[in-house]
């Protein structure tokens, strides 16, 4: 009796060793950039030096790159720094961008590359107009925008990671949707504190606002901690990043009571560097949250699929002949 395997309906996706390792190396050294970014960014709002350098696109006149060293010095440190990490970021961005179209087989992924470009390119003119213009709305914006492009390259980390390649191997998530609804619905809730956040820092306004939705994300990571523990204990991809949130939002609330009673009471008279540090680890752990628990939202969303769903998997199948 002979054996003979024959396969059939093979797909024409790309097997996983063809893929680049380029498109993710780029994407994480492109979110890590971006976080002191927006450490810097925070410093700068906290120091009041966001119009520490009055010209824009130069410094002083001088070509932004060219500015001396020497004179990089009080406010114009700071504000200066921020312009050239975020002309670096921008330069990973393209980089990414253009790396994505030349070596990443989904389109759709390609064109989220393209996104990003665009969006650091938006960011970039937003912080030039807002020293040309002198409006402080347009610095509101760009700080939320800045959270939204945080979100995004750590996004574009995990969809171009080896394990996002191919659907995940486990059965599917059966809680119908609940796991993902609320890893939305805490995200977008994240963000909210976060644009409420940058209204406070910028106008002094909008506390209440703040406060209220801090106490929904609390609430809401609570739960999504809650339901992970309890009903996906096994799950590690959706495990670790939960219990992560959970540590942040501990570090976050912390930090929100002494920001609050530093800024807002006499209580704790904080020195003013304390004050700086406190408020701006304050505003960088809220990004944290964002994307942890953004993390577990895609994360549900991709183990909610059926195996082998999704586009690109290869499926192999075999017929036997006696």
């Amino acid at each position: 009796m002979n054996v003979e395997p024959r396969r059939m309906g093979v797909e024409t996706a790309r097997h996983p060793s063809s893929f680049s390792p380029w498109p993710h190396r780029l994407a994480v050294i492109l979110a890590c950039a971006t976080f002191p970014l927006l450490f810097i960014g925070g410093l700068v709002t906290s120091l009041g030096v966001g119009l520490a350098v009055p010209d824009w696109p130069t410094t002083f006149g001088y070509n932004m790159f060219l500015y001396p060293w020497s004179k990089m010095i009080g406010g114009v440190f700071y504000e200066h720094s921020h312009r050239l990490v975020a002309s670096c970021v921008g330069l990973l961005t393209i980089a990414l961008a253009l790396t994505l179209w030349l070596k990443e087989p989904r389109p759709w992924l390609r064109w989220l590359g393209v996104a990003a470009l665009a969006l650091v390119i938006f960011q970039g003119i937003l912080g030039g107009l807002r020293v040309v213009l002198l409006q402080q709305t347009l610095a509101i914006i760009h700080a939320c925008f800045a959270q939204a492009f945080f979100a995004l390259t750590v996004s574009l980390a995990l969809f171009t990671a080896k394990e996002w390649r191919y659907p995940a191997q486990s059965a599917p998530l059966s809680d119908n949707g609940r796991l993902r609804r609320l890893a939305t619905i805490t995200t977008v809730l994240i963000y909210i504190q976060i644009v409420f956040g940058a209204l406070l820092r910028h106008t002094g306004e909008r506390l209440d606002g703040h406060l209220l939705f801090a106490a929904l994300v609390a609430l809401h990571v609570i739960l999504l901690l809650l339901r992970i523990t309890r009903q996906h204990g096994t799950e590690t991809a959706l495990l670790r990043p939960a219990y992560l949130l959970g540590g942040l939002l501990l570090g976050q609330l912390l930090l929100g009571a002494l920001s609050y009673l530093g800024k807002f009471t006499a209580v704790l008279p904080l020195p003013a560097v304390a004050l700086v540090l406190t408020t701006t680890t304050h505003l960088i752990i809220g990004a944290l949250m964002l994307v942890t628990s953004l993390t577990i939202a895609l994360r549900a969303f991709r183990l909610s699929q059926p195996a082998g769903a999704a586009h690109g998997r290869p499926v192999l199948t075999q017929q036997y002949s006696l």
